[in-house]
């Protein structure tokens, strides 16, 4: 059975990335495609800054610090992913890109986006589709999108009914990409 990691790409406290990282996998566990779908909390891995000696490509799958090692494991254990992430200063998270350069098992996966912000998240979609490519991984076109205004309402995550619909075809998208 194939698998798929949902990445909520944000560490900070208070994040609204939760609430929309566990609607989408809401979405997800409704579907039934034959897909399995496991939410990947990057806070939970706890990645330290990238400074071990032995580049992550020449690491051949073992890294020298546990919390990269595990990392690595749930990475592996992934057909594709859905990136939830939000978008700081025109850009991606620096947590998340860190733990994404931090192990090179993303090659040849498939991976979509979900992006939040008050600009729905279109930058560090963008940014994020550069830096995947260096690992070769088959990016899905179409990607969504939530704003941090129109989304929210009082800090509850209260999206627009059609954005589940937006997520769906996405996740379809990753689904058959991965079979």
């Amino acid at each position: 059975m194939a698998k798929i990691g949902i990445i909520l790409g944000s560490i900070r406290e208070g994040r609204s990335g939760e609430a929309i990282a566990n609607w989408v996998k809401e979405i997800a566990d409704k579907r039934e495609s034959g897909v399995e779908y496991e939410l990947l909390d990057l806070k939970y891995f706890n990645v330290p800054l990238l400074e071990s000696a032995i580049v992550p490509g020449m690491a051949n799958g073992q890294y020298d610090n546990a919390n990269v090692q595990a990392w690595a494991d749930a990475i592996t254990s992934c057909d594709g992913f859905i990136f939830v992430t939000p978008e700081y200063n025109h850009s991606v998270p620096g947590p998340f890109k860190n733990a994404f350069d931090s192990i090179a098992e993303w090659q040849g996966k498939t991976v979509a986006f979900i992006g939040y912000g008050f600009s729905g998240g279109v930058r560090a979609v963008e940014a994020w589709r550069l830096a995947v490519a260096n690992f070769s991984m088959h990016q899905i076109r179409a990607q969504v999108e939530l704003n941090l205004i129109t989304d929210m309402t009082d800090g509850e995550f209260t999206p627009a009914d059609f954005k589940s619909g937006l997520v769906d075809g996405v996740l379809a998208e990753v689904e058959a990409a991965v079979k």
